[in-house]
Formats: structure tokens, C-alpha cells, sequence
């Protein structure tokens, strides 16, 4: 098994872009077609404009509750890359690991039905390479020290709460804009 590697998002540098999305969704699904993309880009929106934007995918858990919950063991760790991977033959779309992950990076293919989620390409992730602003890197997982690993999943766990918002934050963002302009 090659050295495990992990992404970090750093949500401070996402511009939004999307590019990581529609490469993402080219490679997987032959299409650009947000639907089938395996990183999500989570968006607090009030009144037409972005406050926080989020890249979402999976963090390929020390110990990951989707593969606990799956009643059909059809989440295994890749040999080579140290992913956690979904076997399609053996999903049933029970949705039970969309409801067990933390972060949401867990999908259910609109066509297949099946579950879907970040496999790292195989160890070469297309989304890093045309991710411009540097919001995704690719590192080894061991050179990223268990502080620096929570760190990064703090800020990104804080921006997700930011892009659901509660009604009392969306209002005070949409007070904001209007005291803007």
C-alpha cells in the first residue's frame, strides 16, 4: 500500500468556482453534471449573495461511521490508496451511511441509486489539480499532525454550520447586505 494520503480544504481560499465539482463529475460520470460530482461546494446564500462557500468530501475518517452502519459491508478500505470506497455491487441505497457521515460527503447516485463519495482518484484527485486558489491540497496523511488534521476539520465543520445557518444568522447576514447597499 502506497503512503495514505489525505485532501484538506481550506475553506478561507474557495472561491466557488466549481471547477472541482464539474472535473469531478467528468471523471465519475462522463458528464458535467453537478449531480454526479463526488465534492460538493456548500454555499450560505442571503438575498443573492455568497457569504460562505464550502468544499465538502470525504475526509476518509480514522474510523469511519459509514462503514460501521452499512449493513451490506459494502465500504471497504482500498489496498493501494488507504480510501474508503464504496462496492457498488453490494449497495443497496439504504442511505444509512448518508445519514451516519458528519460532513454530508456521502451521495446517492440519482441514476444507479447506489451510494457514491470521494475515492481520491485512484491516489491522483482531478479536483486538486484545477483547484487554482490552493483550497484543496493532496498531502500525506502522516506529515498532517493530529492538530493541524483538527484544525482544518474545525474551520470546515464551523463554515458548514455558516452555510446552513440558523433563521436568527441568515437574518442578521441579510440585515447586513441591506445595511450594504
Amino acid at each position: 500500500m502506497r503512503k495514505p494520503k489525505v485532501i484538506l480544504v481550506d475553506p478561507d481560499k474557495c472561491t466557488s468556482c466549481k471547477q472541482c465539482e464539474k472535473v469531478c463529475s467528468l471523471k465519475h460520470g462522463g458528464e458535467c453534471n453537478p449531480a454526479l460530482s463526488r465534492i460538493k461546494i456548500m454555499r450560505n446564500e442571503v438575498m443573492g449573495q455568497y457569504f460562505v462557500s464550502v468544499p465538502v468530501l470525504c475526509q476518509q475518517c480514522e474510523m469511519p461511521m459509514c462503514k460501521e452502519v452499512c449493513p451490506m459491508e459494502a465500504i471497504y478500505q482500498d489496498s493501494e490508496t488507504g480510501a474508503y470506497l464504496i462496492n457498488e455491487e453490494r449497495c443497496i441505497g439504504c442511505r444509512m451511511c448518508v445519514i451516519s457521515c458528519p460532513l454530508g460527503a456521502i451521495e446517492i447516485d440519482p441514476v444507479k441509486h447506489t451510494a457514491f463519495k470521494c475515492d481520491l482518484c485512484e491516489g491522483d484527485p482531478e479536483c486538486v489539480k484545477v483547484c487554482l486558489s490552493g483550497a484543496l491540497t493532496y498531502v500525506d496523511k502522516d506529515k498532517v499532525g493530529f492538530s493541524e488534521r483538527r484544525e482544518a476539520l474545525k474551520k470546515l465543520s464551523d463554515r458548514l454550520v455558516l452555510v446552513a445557518g440558523t433563521p436568527s444568522e441568515v437574518a442578521i447576514e441579510a440585515d447586513k447586505v441591506r445595511e450594504a447597499n
